[in-house]
């Protein structure tokens, strides 16, 4: 077999109609993108480099929420509920094992006990029947009740660890490995620890969505009952898919831990808290991977710049991008993006404007309608620009 061949059986495990991107054009675009990912602590100070940090933790959690929503079908409103789970559960290791090696079980306890909780709930809510808007409320309820423990839970002991209540709970540094084989996480060094695991995970994800494992997890969201009668165990996949789902949640509560040392109820179990990865989902594209990193690190970045300047327009500001993106981009802003450049490439610039201008006219006089997909309404909209 020639190394094009070879090269071209492993790249085809990273790309399929599940995902956006493929060709040569898009992963030399995505190698030039991750490279200047990495070089971005060199050419800016340690803040910079921190505040990217939080945004790129961010990601895993608009990734886990895209994997269980946009490809199995599973709107939940409890992802960040998993994603604190794993911060807290990190903290009360990290507390009472006060070591480099305990800091690394931690580790792998913390994201396990995120998985271990997604599927506890999941197995109740999937075998128990429970489905479509059902599972969003169900997920919504217990972020509520996490959030109002959490908040009452000030004389709270695990072991050593005091949860702390409203003020939660705080670690020191964060130091990985056995002896003296350790290193403490300090910027940028943990910038390229993030950054690193966020490019891994959308690698594997890319894979695993294309596998038979992701066109299966398709069908099932496109018509569940349809993918149960040609044989399928729906039931066992969902609770699978929404597993990986909450370990890949409690991977960024621990990274959350580890940039900022310290976690509270309202910081992740808060309304605010769980409607933040829906929204970053639905603007960047709920079936794509892509779209919700782009999306959550742009959204991210512009709502803590308006805070500054603007603190009483900011949430404002986030919930009118996103009716804005579900009339307009009812797929997200990647995919659009994507078929617009699709359109221009087949039609050229001035032919392309003029027929997508005309679409867009026959869109606006007809109506256009769209609910938020998972929600029990039907996805409508019409995509403007695809043919």
């Amino acid at each position: 077999m020639s190394a094009d061949a070879r090269d071209r059986g492993v790249l085809a495990r990273f790309e399929g109609p599940n995902t956006v991107g493929r060709g040569a054009r898009f992963w030399v675009a995505l190698a030039v993108t991750v490279a200047a990912l990495f070089a971005y602590p060199s050419v800016v100070d340690t803040y910079a480099a921190g505040q990217l940090t939080q945004y790129l933790v961010a990601a895993f959690l608009g990734l886990s929420l895209a994997f269980v929503w946009g490809y199995a079908g599973i709107l939940s409103f409890g992802q960040n509920a998993f994603y604190g789970l794993a911060g807290y559960a990190f903290a009360v290791v990290v507390g009472n094992l006060a070591s480099p090696l305990g800091t690394t079980v931690g580790v792998v306890v913390s994201v396990l006990f995120g998985a271990l909780s997604a599927f506890v709930l999941g197995y109740f809510m999937f075998y128990g029947g429970v489905r479509d808007v059902y599972v969003t409320i169900t997920t919504l309820v217990v972020t509520v009740v996490l959030n109002t423990y959490g908040k009452t839970a000030s004389q709270v002991f695990v072991g050593s660890v005091n949860l702390g209540g409203d003020t939660g709970v705080s670690i020191t540094s964060v130091t990985l490995g056995a002896g003296p084989a350790s290193v403490t996480l300090l910027q940028p060094l943990t910038y390229y620890v993030v950054a690193g695991l966020l490019v891994a995970t959308f690698l594997g994800l890319r894979a695993l969505v294309n596998s038979d494992f992701g066109r299966v997890m398709v069908a099932i969201r496109e018509d569940e009952d349809r993918a149960e009668m040609l044989g399928y165990d729906v039931r066992f996949r969902k609770l699978v898919a929404f597993t990986i789902g909450g370990g890949l949640a409690g991977l960024g509560g621990v990274l959350y831990m580890a940039w900022g040392y310290s976690i509270t109820p309202e910081a992740v179990f808060s309304a605010t808290a769980a409607a933040a990865p829906v929204v970053w989902v639905s603007v960047g594209g709920r079936k794509t991977l892509l779209g919700p990193i782009v999306a959550t690190v742009a959204i991210e970045w512009v709502r803590t710049a308006a805070s500054v300047q603007f603190p009483e327009y900011a949430e404002i500001g986030v919930g009118i991008l996103l009716i804005a993106s579900i009339l307009l981009l009812p797929e997200g802003v990647v995919p659009g993006v994507r078929d617009a450049y699709r359109h221009y490439e087949r039609h050229g610039l001035a032919d392309g404007t003029r027929l997508a201008l005309a679409r867009a006219g026959e869109v606006l006089r007809r109506g256009v309608g769209a609910s938020i997909p998972g929600l029990g309404g039907a996805e409508t909209g019409r995509e403007v620009l695809r043919e």
